[in-house]
Formats: structure tokens, C-alpha cells, sequence
């Protein structure tokens, strides 16, 4: 008889926390947070407060603040760190990571300096490791609740995303597989940095016509800069391109539309991350958006707009009125 696999995950956010409870209910699941509060929460209450407030976790969830309890014995590691700590825990955690197992990222951010994927920095710091990542249209506070939902799991090799497959979904969470890695990665990144663009929309009641624009061209954007990069054009029309950046440019739970519409309220970018206790990825993926299209030449004036503003080179007014007066050419064509 074979044992059920053990799975790790790193990370007790919103989105971490979520997962692994949807994982506890298929086997073996131990969260690491930082916070011994946290970790008392989560085993006592089987709830997580700070993150998602008001929801409840499956009982059999395990949690703890040591990095080597929580990975030592992994079968799948589970990495859910905002992308400027990435690096650094997943470092901590690497001495007690077993040979091979598979690493999967939950994190949807590019790496500050580097502008390394997540997957690029599993391989430096655990070389020999297959790397992928689970991504969609997933608002993590809908799916812990059981409303239906999807994601894909991209791995390099089909039969570990059809291992993988089993672990992540349920009766309301169906999963489904992919090998291009790039793509969906790049897909979650990017789609952070759109949806500032959407909540300075909305913030300024731009009304759903000029925010479905945005949406729309943002997608083309972020399709010429992945497949410039290695991804597949498909994955962009998928769960990990198109149906994550509607999601997040809609929701109201969204915290990169957030941030975009306190932008528009003429909220300094400071304040509005200080105050927030969850990381909105977008705001530091803008820079390295605009690092990756100049080194590869493609021009994508939505998220270079956003990382002026994100970066207080100029207002959020005066980018969206210099957005709307971008010369159009046909459609399918640049800008």
C-alpha cells in the first residue's frame, strides 16, 4: 500500500493558508508561519484570522513555526513567500529539503534586482528540484470558502502536474495540468501589475467600457512580453493569463485593484502599502515588468504607466489621461 504524499507549505498568507487547507483534505499538510500566534490559531481554532477572517480551515491541518519540522519529511514543497522574501526563506528552508521532491510556487511576483521567476530562484537555491506553480483565477477568501474555482499546475514534466493534480484539487476546486511553466508564471506576475491599471480605472469612474480596454489590451501586453520570454501564447488565453487578470481586475477583494484605486483617490503609494497587511505583488513587479520589456524590446505602455505611478514619477491622473491618448494602430499590433 502506497502512503499518502506529505506536503509542506511555506508561507501562512491568505493564499498559503487556503491551499493548505484545501490539500489537509486530501493528506498529510503541515503550514509554516512565522508567528507563533498564527500557528497556535491554526491548530487550536483551525482558523487564520489576520488573513482571512471569519473563514474556517480543515480541522486536520498542521501547523508549526520550524522551518526543518515543516519540510523534513515533504514529499511536495508548497512555496507561498511574497516574492522580496522568496529567496531568503526558501534558503532557510533548503538544508532540510528532501533530494528531488518537486517545489511548487503559489507566489505571483518577479524578483526585485534579479527579475528572476520564482521557479529560477528554486533552482538556485535548490538545484536538481522540478519546479512549477499553481496558478488562476483563485481569490483566496472564495475558494477556503468552497465556492467553485479552478487553477492549472505547471510542472516541466506532465506525469509530476498529474502527480501534483490530485493533491491541490477537490469536488469545487478542479486543477488542471500544463508543462509551460513560463507562461503561467509570468501570467500570475504580470496580471498584478494590470490590475493597478484597472483600480486607477475605477477609482476614477472610468465605467466598465474603459476598464474592459485596459483588461483587454494589458492581455496583449502581457502575451508579446511572455512569449518573448519562452512562454506559450495559449497560456495567456488560459486560467493562468486571462482568467487570472479578470479576476483580479474586478474583484473587490482584489489588493493590486486596491492599491490602484487609492492611487486614484491621490493616495500616496507609501501610505497605502503601509497600511495594508497583505502584500500587493504588483506594485514591485512594475519595476521589473519595465526592466523585462526593454531587454527584450516590447513595448507595453499599461505597465510601464503603472510603474511610473507605482514608482511617484508622475500622478495616477495624468498616466490615465496619457493612456487614453495613445495613438491605436490595428488591433492586434503593439500599443
Amino acid at each position: 500500500m502506497v502512503s499518502p504524499p506529505v506536503v509542506s507549505i511555506i508561507g501562512a498568507g491568505s493564499w498559503g493558508t487556503t491551499v493548505a487547507s484545501l490539500v489537509a483534505a486530501n493528506t498529510l499538510t503541515t503550514i509554516w508561519a512565522r508567528s507563533a500566534e498564527t500557528v497556535r490559531e491554526i491548530e487550536r481554532a483551525h482558523t487564520n484570522s489576520a488573513y482571512l477572517p471569519g473563514e474556517s480551515l480543515h480541522p486536520q491541518l498542521r501547523a508549526t513555526t520550524r522551518v526543518d519540522d515543516a519540510v523534513h519529511s515533504a514529499d511536495v514543497l508548497v512555496m507561498a513567500i511574497p516574492s522580496s522574501g522568496f529567496r531568503a526563506v526558501l534558503a532557510d528552508a533548503a538544508p532540510f529539503v528532501r533530494p528531488m521532491i518537486p517545489v511548487v510556487s503559489l507566489t505571483k511576483g518577479l524578483e526585485l534586482g534579479t527579475g528572476s521567476r520564482m521557479t529560477q530562484v528554486v533552482a538556485e537555491v535548490l538545484p536538481g528540484h522540478p519546479a512549477g506553480v499553481l496558478s488562476g483565477p483563485n481569490i483566496a477568501k472564495k475558494v477556503v470558502r468552497g465556492l467553485a474555482a479552478a487553477a492549472v499546475v505547471a510542472m516541466p514534466d506532465q506525469h509530476i502536474a498529474q502527480a501534483l493534480q490530485g493533491i491541490f484539487r477537490s469536488r469545487l476546486f478542479r486543477v488542471y495540468t500544463s508543462t509551460d511553466v513560463v507562461g503561467a508564471e509570468l501570467g500570475g506576475a504580470l496580471k498584478n501589475v494590470v490590475a493597478i491599471a484597472a483600480g486607477m480605472a475605477q477609482g476614477f469612474g472610468a465605467g466598465d467600457n474603459t476598464r474592459a480596454t485596459v483588461i483587454a489590451r494589458s492581455l496583449a501586453e502581457m502575451s508579446r512580453l511572455g512569449v518573448a520570454m519562452g512562454g506559450r501564447v495559449e497560456t495567456f488565453a488560459g486560467l493562468a493569463g486571462m482568467g487570472d487578470l479578470i479576476a483580479t481586475c474586478i474583484s473587490p477583494h482584489s489588493r493590486n485593484r486596491y492599491v490602484g484605486e487609492q492611487l486614484a483617490g491621490g493616495r500616496r503609494i507609501e501610505d497605502i502599502t503601509e497600511q495594508m497587511n497583505m502584500v500587493a505583488e504588483g506594485v514591485k513587479t512594475s519595476s521589473v515588468v519595465a526592466q523585462l520589456a526593454d531587454e527584450h524590446d516590447i513595448d507595453m505602455p499599461i505597465s510601464r504607466e503603472v510603474y511610473r505611478v507605482t514608482h511617484g514619477l508622475q500622478p495616477a491622473r495624468t498616466a490615465f489621461r496619457g493612456l487614453l491618448r495613445t495613438l491605436p494602430t490595428t488591433e492586434l499590433a503593439a500599443g
